[in-house]
């Protein structure tokens, strides 16, 4: 199995859906077909998705207004997600569908994630200190490999690199959920909602067993 299609499985069953809050549209975030629109409320200037509340579309406006990461942690988030889900044939890569955005508005909207999130990428970048002598996006993708490769697989993680494999777990489920509920990903899944189709009648077979005819 490819990794885009391993990520996509873990993504969309054991954990990829369930890292959204359920008050976070990813239409909202990512720039998706959305559904009706209310206009903007007079003196506000904020547009409500259907079937959110004023409240709610007011709150979201707030924390998308805020910033949590600085310009490195960004950077950073941006390689850990394309190395977890790089550009192939089919589709883009991480961060080119939106993720480090998405991870940005996530760590705003779940303020628990903030410290996993910064501890986590501190972490990485002292192991690349202590290994290579510069950050991790400093690093060459072998040397960046060579630590992931520590911390991207728990069962065989040495117990000193604990703090590495919950980030990068964490860091693997938001970015398989904020690619696979962006545009991109949705594309790479294939999936087209509620589409018409063609519809030739009643097949042949049954009509002849029934006795029918056009």
């Amino acid at each position: 199995m490819k990794r885009r299609e391993y990520i996509k499985n873990m993504g969309l069953s054991s954990f990829g859906l369930a890292v959204l809050n359920p008050q976070v549209q990813a239409a909202e975030l990512l720039d998706l077909p959305k559904e009706k629109v209310e206009t903007p409320k007079p003196g506000t200037g904020i547009k409500i998705p259907g079937g959110r509340t004023k409240a709610e579309a007011e709150r979201d406006a707030k924390l998308m207004a805020e910033k949590f990461f600085n310009e490195h942690e960004l950077k950073t988030i941006s390689v850990i997600s394309d190395i977890i889900i790089p550009a192939d044939a089919k589709s883009g890569s991480a961060s080119q569908s939106g993720v480090p955005a998405f991870i940005e508005f996530m760590a705003k909207d779940t303020p628990s994630l903030k410290t996993p999130l910064r501890g986590g990428i501190r972490w990485i970048d002292s192991q690349s200190l202590k290994r290579f002598g510069k950050n991790f996006i400093a690093c060459t993708s072998k040397e960046q490999i060579a630590i992931v490769d520590d911390i991207a697989y728990p069962e065989k993680a040495k117990p000193e690199m604990s703090q590495g494999v919950s980030f990068f777990s964490l860091m693997r489920n938001l970015t398989a959920t904020g690619f696979f509920t962006s545009e991109m990903g949705i594309k790479d899944i294939g999936y087209k909602g509620n589409t018409p189709n063609e519809w030739d009648g009643v097949p042949e077979d049954v009509l002849k067993q029934y006795g029918l005819s056009y």
